[in-house]
């Protein structure tokens, strides 16, 4: 079978009107960017706020493994099913980050034939969504580390600054450095950091700001330092504000492509779910629900991160109301968790699937506490037995969720027929009773507890020194009134990515903790997740090339 990019590159194309025109959307509505990619006008948004709103369907997954879960494959083709079923459809996806795609994961596009394409400008630069946010962060530091040059009226001590300077690449050399050597007039010497752009607070903020206005405000709102007498210092006070934000007025607006079927799809925003809120935007989102009846999005990583932050910061900061969660699984994964082999996935083994089946039961379980009908589908591989098949619908039988088979990586929305009909079946059958899982006001430690006990299960949550007198500090500043976003590997409901299946008896502890004040949520940093993370031994990067006549190649 060709490989994902070599059918994308494939593909037959309609110009992006014509993908537009089918959820009517009138070309003076489209800012195009060649043949194939748009960002949508405000004015669109503007026209488009009294429809009423579509169905929105969560796409999530298990813990993901070397074995591959394919969420995302999942939701194109899903949304390419329903389409098929001729269901006014949209899809509503992240933009991938370079990170990855030239470290260890490649694209993120989905796979097979559910992909959305153009897929090597989706991968790589796009819109320039990333490059605008990484501007907008880096002009932010470059004008704090000025001030204080220029004689630090705002009296910030060079050892409490607190914003990070960004680059949209896996470079574990810039986690930890000291800027400012050389002469006086090269500026303060200081200890400073980077962070990948997907873990900006720009980033989250572009993704939860309602519009231009919603921007600059939560903009102004960023603490990049603390004062001398432990103030907070914020960028309104630096005065980048409206300098961000002109760099910014493009990005806020949402992209729309299409996928292999010509399925409308807007691809808006990709913070990491395992550092960030993992969602793509809430104006993206509520624009989708106001163009079409069903809407299919995703949110990154397993349901304890991607589902989790989707419904207690998006949904609540959109008052968003999701109708139905699809739960992707694997044979493959599932065997995985319950303790086989990577090379040995392929062959049969019911006792280990039996095993491995407690991370689904957690996760459906986890699901549930929010009111929201589930589906788990089984995103089937040519190896998967019909023994194995059985075990999980036997499961699902047993634990109030629909069941559908999906083979969309190899027959597009034909392979996605089953998992549409069981969705639709669940949204005419099932109401949707969504609640969030913790209240806003509980304290910091109570709403950490609650996500670590609830969602992963743990027997109690430990907290560094360092932690506890930020906790301490925070409440005195009165921020301690907003939700949670954790910071958690993706691969154990614990914070050690070894724990596999369905871990109990272990602590979660927080290594870190800080506010992103402009995005409205606090960050707790777990185990030993990173920030900025690295390239692995042998980098997807040495496998990427291009061709004289500027044909991409080894794009996953």
């Amino acid at each position: 079978m060709k490989s994902d990019i070599e059918i994308a590159q494939s593909a037959s194309m309609q110009h992006i009107k014509d993908v537009a025109a089918q959820i009517g959307i009138m070309e003076d509505d489209l800012e195009l960017y060649g043949k194939y990619k748009a960002k949508l006008s405000n004015e669109l948004i503007n026209k488009s706020k009294n429809n009423k709103d579509g169905k929105l369907i969560l796409v999530t997954a298990i813990n993901p493994t070397p074995a591959g879960e394919g969420k995302t494959t999942i939701t194109v083709g899903l949304g390419q099913a329903l389409s098929k079923l001729d269901k006014k459809t949209l899809i509503a996806l992240r933009e991938p980050s370079l990170g990855p795609c030239f470290g260890i994961k490649g694209g993120a596009a989905g796979g097979g034939y559910a992909q959305v394409v153009p897929m090597d400008d989706l991968n790589l630069h796009f819109t320039g969504d990333f490059h605008a946010i990484t501007s907008a962060n880096n002009l932010l530091a470059a004008m704090m580390d000025n001030h204080i040059h220029q004689g630090n009226t705002l009296r910030i001590d060079p050892n409490q600054v607190v914003w990070k300077r960004c680059v949209d690449m896996n470079d574990r050399a810039l986690r930890n450095i000291v800027i400012g050597l050389g002469r006086k007039l090269d500026g303060v010497v200081r200890e400073d950091h980077f962070i990948i752009t997907v873990a900006s607070e720009i980033m989250a903020i572009l993704c939860l700001a309602k519009d231009i206005n919603d921007l600059k405000d939560r903009l102004s709102r960023i603490i990049v330092a603390y004062n001398y007498d432990g103030e907070p210092v914020t960028a309104g006070q630096i005065g980048a504000v409206g300098s961000m934000a002109a760099l910014l007025k493009d990005a806020i607006k949402p992209n729309l492509i299409q996928t292999l079927e010509n399925t409308p799809a807007i691809v808006h925003g990709g913070p990491f779910a395992n550092i960030a809120h993992g969602c793509n935007s809430i104006s993206a989102t509520k624009l989708a629900l106001k163009l079409a009846d069903y809407v299919v999005t995703e949110a990154g990583f397993g349901a304890d991160l991607g589902a989790e932050k989707f419904f207690d910061i998006k949904c609540r900061f959109g008052n968003l109301k999701p109708d139905a969660v699809v739960l992707v699984a694997t044979v493959r994964a599932l065997k995985y968790h319950g303790g086989v082999a990577k090379d040995n996935l392929s062959n049969e083994n019911l006792e280990a699937l039996k095993v491995g089946l407690a991370n689904l039961e957690k996760h459906v379980e986890n699901l549930q506490q929010y009111g929201v009908p589930v589906i788990v589908t089984l995103n089937k591989f040519i190896s998967d037995t019909d023994n194995e098949v059985a075990i999980i619908r036997d499961y699902c039988e047993t634990h109030n969720c629909d069941f559908a088979l999906s083979e969309v990586w190899e027959h597009g929305g034909e392979g996605g027929i089953n998992l549409a009909k069981a969705v639709l079946n669940t949204l005419e059958s099932k109401e949707s009773n969504f609640k969030v899982l913790y209240d806003i006001d509980l304290s910091i430690k109570d709403k950490i507890e609650t996500i670590a006990s609830k969602i992963y299960g743990a027997s109690g949550v430990t907290y560094d020194v360092s932690v506890e007198k930020t906790i301490a500090n925070l409440e005195k500043l009165g921020y301690d009134k907003l939700p949670i976003c954790m910071a958690k590997n993706q691969y154990s409901l614990s914070d050690d990515p070894t724990k596999l299946g369905r871990p109990t008896d272990f602590t979660i502890n927080i290594r870190d903790l800080y506010v992103s004040a402009g995005a409205g949520f606090i960050v707790a940093i777990t185990g030993t997740v990173m920030t900025m993370p690295g390239l692995p031994k042998k980098p997807a990067a040495e496998l990427i090339d291009v061709n004289q006549d500027g044909v991409i190649t080894g794009l996953f």
